[in-house]
């Protein structure tokens, strides 16, 4: 065979192999540019996330396994004020946006944004970290009550003389109690108005696995990327 048509076929079989190697490669997943989901699970000891250490490096933990580990995540919580240390507002610890879902929808644009009637936060949009939608009210397993210790505008929820917002500052996995909003904006409470927060509805029964069932929740929380 001419040298020639032997550089063609080398050539047309380079160029095959090329083309199927992008095919075999897929379109890039939305991991990478997400920089918002609903933890998947909770790390497993209700209302005890370690700390906002723990929780962030939970929310940490599974953007990597979902492909965005390149950003610095934090966890959506609030903490009170306690041994020496000041509180922590939610709204602080997130970046300035704007945020994506792992389809690509853009959620908020800013921390305003995230915090207004603008929000595109609910069901459809607040999936996880694998691109899943997490069961609201109506659906056999409700899990709609996102842990956040939150008032509707991301400050702390400050708690009664003797009360507790934040499952003691997210170090207890019994008794204590959580404020929670519902990602899907629904629910049977008699406020409307905290049935459609995202990020305030109600407090929990209590801060273990079990207690947190009763009030419609699995641990579940927010991860902002901060970058």
């Amino acid at each position: 065979m001419p040298s020639r048509l032997l550089l063609s076929a080398g050539a047309a079989v380079a160029a095959s192999a090329l083309v199927i190697g992008c095919g075999a490669m897929g379109p890039s997943s939305g991991g990478k540019s997400m920089s918002f989901f609903i933890t998947s699970v909770n790390p497993g000891k209700g209302g005890d996330l370690g700390g906002l250490a723990g929780a962030d490096r939970f929310c940490q933990s599974l953007a990597t396994s979902a492909g965005a580990g390149n950003k610095t995540w934090r966890a959506y919580l609030s903490t009170a004020a306690a041994n020496g240390q000041p509180a922590v507002n939610a709204r602080d610890r997130i970046g300035a946006g704007p945020w994506t879902n792992a389809k690509g929808v853009v959620v908020a644009t800013s921390v305003a944004d995230l915090h207004s009637a603008n929000a595109k936060v609910g069901k459809d949009t607040s999936l996880t970290e694998k691109g899943e939608v997490v069961s609201g009210a109506g659906d056999p397993v409700n899990r709609h009550d996102i842990l956040t210790g939150s008032r509707p505008d991301g400050t702390l929820a400050v708690a009664d003389p003797g009360k507790d917002t934040t499952c003691g500052n997210w170090t207890k996995s019994d008794g204590g109690s959580a404020i929670v909003g519902h990602h899907d904006r629904k629910g049977t409470n008699p406020d409307p108005v905290a049935n459609a927060s995202w990020n305030s509805s109600h407090g929990t029964r209590g801060c273990s696995v079990d207690q947190l069932k009763m009030s419609g929740s699995a641990g579940l929380m927010y991860c902002f990327a901060t970058n």
